[in-house]
């Protein structure tokens, strides 16, 4: 595969670059992890860092991780201080995370850095390896986890002109983000107005009147079903599958998010997914808690997972469509968010008890219905917008990788 990729990349660069392996622009260098169980091993003065502190991270350089390892813990382990300036791959969970130390710095063996040789800019590699993610990950190999080990690393091609070249390269692609990030900025903002706009007019329309406990509104509440599943998605109507919690949006289901059950597993169908019913989770971490769709097409054989409550409200009082609008209004949002329970962000449960008592009002159905009417015409043109939105915001991370390609193969 590096072969090919070495030949694609000798076409359409500049005549007069040299493809050479990583290996041939510097030294490889892993990284290590002290014993976690000898305290004295940490809270040293040696920064050190994990893929998961690169999680989010949207720096180019980096100084420090969430923990700093001593003396000891360097000499106990095969942790190695890299000098400013080196470039950091993430080599598994994921692969591709990239940083160029700000200062001397270790890290575990959850990557392979590069001390770039004299004449090789940090940054044009740093750039170089963010364009390279898809190609690193098929040198990878692994069962339970892929990973890219030290020798295919150093294999990987990369173009290399003068360093003068580098540096323009660079110079050229920050310009090119600059003005993309300042573009992609604009559409956030733009986005999160319209998610303001979205809930001040579910606040405005959806009154305190004539409260009623949802317990007796509705006529079933249970969990689903969570087994071990295979790690795909069913795309047929003819198997069954379970659904993730990702299936659960604010106002939207999604049924493609799901997993494939074994075929050597019993479906419980009383958990199979209808229209109608109304999903909320219950289970996960807490900005992912609480979260209410009502499940307007499902395909079959569809099942309810464990971490997710389903309900079926009583027609002739409360319609689903209403019961989701409240419950995605600001005032019930802060409502179920003060009885999540739990003492980790990562980790909070809605409990069934907690959540039947709160009381939520319920007009007449006339009024529902009108409610329902006004909050859907208020509310397309938003819709459209934030699709819109988020159909740009694709399209300009495509462009960012664009810019790399294009940077690499000489175009820019």
């Amino acid at each position: 595969m590096v072969a090919t990729e070495e030949i694609r990349i000798e076409k359409q660069t500049k005549k007069g670059w040299k493809i050479k392996a990583l290996k041939e622009i510097g030294k490889i260098v892993s990284g290590g992890t002290p014993s976690t169980t000898e305290t004295s091993y940490f809270n040293g003065d040696i920064a050190w860092i994990t893929p998961a502190d690169l999680t989010g991270y949207n720096h180019k350089f980096i100084s420090r991780g969430s923990r700093n390892i001593t003396d000891e813990g360097l000499k106990k382990s095969s942790a190695k201080v890299l000098p400013k300036g080196s470039v950091l791959f993430s080599s598994r969970a994921p692969i591709g995370y990239v940083a160029i130390a700000a200062n001397e710095i270790a890290t575990n063996q959850g990557f392979k850095n590069l001390i770039p040789n004299e004449g090789i800019s940090s940054e044009y590699v740093y750039y170089y390896l963010k364009s390279a993610k898809q190609l690193a990950e098929k040198s990878a190999s692994g069962t339970t986890f892929k990973e890219i080990s030290g020798t295919a690393f150093g294999e990987l091609p990369i173009p290399i002109p003068e360093l003068s070249e580098q540096n323009r390269i660079v110079e050229k692609i920050e310009e090119l983000f600059s003005e993309l990030d300042y573009a992609i900025t604009t559409l956030k903002t733009t986005q999160q107005q319209l998610q303001t706009y979205r809930q001040s007019v579910l606040k405005y329309l959806i009154s305190d009147t004539n409260l009623k406990p949802i317990e007796s509104i509705i006529e079933t509440l249970d969990q689903g079903w969570s087994p071990k599943c295979e790690n795909e998605s069913s795309v047929s109507n003819d198997e069954w599958a379970v659904i993730k919690t990702t299936a659960v949006q604010s106002g939207k289901f999604l049924e493609e998010e799901n997993k494939i059950l074994p075929k050597n597993l019993k479906p419980r169908t009383q958990h199979e997914l209808e229209t109608g019913d109304i999903l909320i989770t219950r289970a996960g971490p807490r900005v992912r808690v609480g979260i209410c769709c009502m499940v307007r097409h499902v395909r079959p054989k569809l099942i309810n997972c464990d971490k997710v409550y389903r309900m079926r409200v009583k027609q002739n009082i409360i319609m689903p469509e209403y019961f989701e609008l409240v419950m995605n209004s600001p005032k019930f949002l802060d409502e179920i968010g003060q009885i999540k329970t739990g003492i980790s962000d990562s980790g909070v449960n809605l409990t069934q008890k907690g959540f039947v008592q709160i009381n939520i009002p319920v007009p007449s159905i006339v009024k529902q219905k009108q409610i329902i009417s006004e909050i859907e015409t208020r509310l397309s043109e938003s819709d459209y917008l934030l699709q819109t939105i988020n159909e740009q915001l694709v399209k300009a991370e495509r462009l960012r990788q664009s810019i790399l390609q294009r940077a690499f193969s000489g175009e820019l």
